[in-house]
């Protein structure tokens, strides 16, 4: 026993003497210079924030740090630079890896869609800054992902002639898209007599231009008809398996969203996005009760909250958030979680470049019940 407590004492000596020969030779240092460190994460600063505007008026930021590593993020498509630029003094001085602080920090700020692309935009790149300081995806520090690949659609030009449309749309599978959607407006049937009503003393412009004058336009059944003998020609042309998604209806009456439904079930559409707007939880289940197409919403809608409503009155089928506009990577991802809990799957809007591009491929590859990607510039 003697001999072994003497032995344990003598190791315990020996690395002592080792360890503060280590420390007091300034060796640290010297290590660090021979590892190749990204940066070092706890002491990481934000110092500044810029923007650029390329393409459509897209404005992409820039978030610099004390140690040279810098993020990017974009702000939703049609936002201006402006939403972004004035978080600038909220940001600067934070650690950029803290994501989720800064972003309660901030998120106040967001308001509606095109405001909270500031602060979506802000987001990403924080994610970006992240993702770069640890060496990991995006995707592994949202807690790994569930595929590997992800399915994108892309919306298509529309044209009045349905063949044309159909072979514009076949061109998309030709290029290797698994998915279709299709814009399949008032705007198709608007110039035809007897295929609208509208309230009097409203214009087709009128119609066109507002928001709120869904429950006053209605679809006649003539109207109806032509448009369902649009899907069935551009359906003759893509065919009836590859699925197909429409979108841009105008805002019209309820009754008219819910007796066109019925006339396209069979046509095997994947659903109707955006028939009214997202805000009437009670009309939106209204219309998803009485049709067989999966009804869709969401792209306008920032943060997690108005989500929560919509899926848990099972108001719509499928949730649809912009991640540049719900609240970035890591909002959207709750997104999709919680929409999961109630049975509901999630969709993704995407018009922009490939940095959102890219911000929308790793939360999607992070979220189980991610359903389709859209890519909106082909």
């Amino acid at each position: 026993m003697k001999n072994s407590l003497s032995r344990r004492s003598l190791f315990r000596g020996a690395a002592g003497v080792a360890a503060s020969t280590f420390w007091a030779n300034d060796t640290l240092e010297a290590y660090q210079q021979r590892v190749n460190t990204s940066s070092k994460p706890s002491e990481l600063k934000i110092t500044d924030m810029r923007t650029a505007v390329v393409g459509r008026s897209t404005a992409l930021l820039r978030i610099d740090t004390n140690q040279g590593i810098y993020g990017l993020g974009e702000v939703r498509d049609g936002a201006s630079k402006t939403y972004a630029l004035m978080l600038k003094s909220r940001l600067l001085g934070e650690n950029p890896c803290n994501v989720d602080k800064v972003f309660r920090k901030i998120k106040q700020f967001g308001f509606h869609a095109r405001q909270g692309g500031g602060v979506c935009g802000v987001e990403m790149a924080l994610w970006d800054l992240a993702g770069k300081v640890y060496n990991v995806p995006a995707y592994q520090l949202l807690g790994g992902k569930f595929r590997d690949k992800i399915r994108i659609y892309a919306d298509t030009t529309q044209s009045q002639d349905p063949k044309e449309y159909g072979r514009r749309m076949k061109d998309r599978m030709d290029r290797g898209l698994t998915w279709l959607k299709m814009d399949l407006g008032i705007g198709l049937i608007a110039k035809t007599p007897g295929t609208l009503t509208q309230p009097v003393g409203t214009t087709m412009q009128d119609v066109f231009n507002t928001q709120h004058m869904f429950t006053g336009i209605e679809i006649t059944p003539k109207g109806i008809a032509m448009m369902a003998d649009y899907v069935a020609a551009v359906r003759e042309v893509v065919g009836m398996e590859v699925p197909l998604g429409a979108d841009h209806f105008g805002h019209v009456g309820v009754n008219s969203c819910i007796r066109l439904g019925k006339a396209l079930e069979k046509y095997n559409m994947a659903w109707m996005e955006d028939m009214i707007p997202w805000q009437h939880t009670e009309l939106w289940k209204k219309i998803t009760d009485s049709i067989d197409i999966p009804t869709l919403t969401g792209e306008d809608i920032y943060l997690k909250e108005p989500f929560v409503e919509l899926c848990k009155n099972h108001a719509v089928d499928i949730i649809q958030p912009d991640l540049a506009t719900s609240g970035g990577i890591l909002e959207t991802k709750k997104i999709g979680d919680m929409a999961q809990e109630y049975g509901v799957a999630m969709a993704m809007h995407f018009a922009g470049t490939p940095v959102s591009s890219m911000a929308n491929v790793h939360c999607a590859a992070a979220t189980e019940n991610f359903l389709v990607l859209e890519n909106h510039s082909m």
